[in-house]
């Protein structure tokens, strides 16, 4: 994608996530209920630079439906993509053990991005993915104020700040394999979605375009995303629309 192309997302949509937060306070429907969904596990993946917090409005209406939301423990998704995966493998086995089945994973912007990793590396323990204003198809994507952030960030992780990715996460041998599965194609047997938004101001609306998922467009900002009552509703139909055929235990899915 050229710098071009980058330089035209629309940044200061942006500004509209306050606007998105008074839209999910003021909605007072009543949550449709899963008739058989109870306790689904759910585990929810924050963007990056974001914490588990950032997810809570959502994990609040998941958890009105019946479903058994559970936080990834971060409190700023900043670290390295290969460390993160092996902390998040770790969070999905308890989860699994705990459920005796297989997690939906849902994931904001990079979260999605964490959450595909998982999808084509475990299968065994993600039954479903939901991406958000996820960059699937390049991590470049992204408003160049962004991405200039993000290298500061290598920057500063390469000097041994801990905590922090290092450049060598994004181009070198360091995370080669984490971004080798983030491309890999994703099992059948995991159901992959892609929401995106073409009032996206952070990451551009086609690099959520994976061609291996199904995509659900949507009106929305990039940040709001986690916040927007259509999004959280595309959440929530998806879930309802899980049937028995996926409800397989860890020890079948590993079969």
């Amino acid at each position: 994608m050229r710098l071009h192309d980058l330089l035209r997302i629309p940044i200061w949509r942006e500004g509209r996530v306050a606007i998105e937060g008074m839209n999910l306070l003021r909605s007072t429907s009543e949550p449709e209920r899963v008739p058989w969904g109870s306790g689904r596990p759910v585990l929810l993946i924050p963007g990056y630079m974001a914490g588990d917090g950032s997810l809570a409005p959502l994990a609040a209406r998941l958890r009105a439906e019946g479903h058994a939301p559970q936080h990834a423990a971060m409190t700023a998704n900043v670290d390295c993509a290969t460390r993160t995966a092996k902390r998040l493998v770790e969070r999905l086995k308890t989860i699994a053990d705990a459920h005796g089945e297989r997690a939906v994973v849902i994931g904001h912007s990079l979260g999605g991005v964490l959450g595909r990793l998982l999808a084509t590396s475990r299968p065994d323990l993600v039954r479903d993915l939901v991406c958000l204003g996820s960059p699937l198809v390049s991590l470049h994507a992204v408003h160049p104020l962004v991405w200039a952030h993000v290298r500061l960030v290598g920057a500063l992780g390469g000097l041994g700040v801990p905590g922090l990715m290092s450049r060598s996460c994004l181009s070198g041998r360091c995370c080669a394999e984490s971004r080798r599965l983030a491309q890999a194609p994703v099992p059948g047997e995991v159901g992959f979605v892609s929401v995106y938004s073409r009032s996206d101001g952070i990451v551009h609306w086609r690099a959520c375009l994976d061609a291996e998922a199904e995509h659900i467009e949507v009106e929305s900002s990039h940040v709001g995303m986690r916040l927007n009552p259509a999004v959280h509703r595309v959440v929530v139909e998806r879930l309802a629309g899980l049937g028995d055929d996926r409800l397989l235990s860890v020890d079948q899915a590993a079969a």
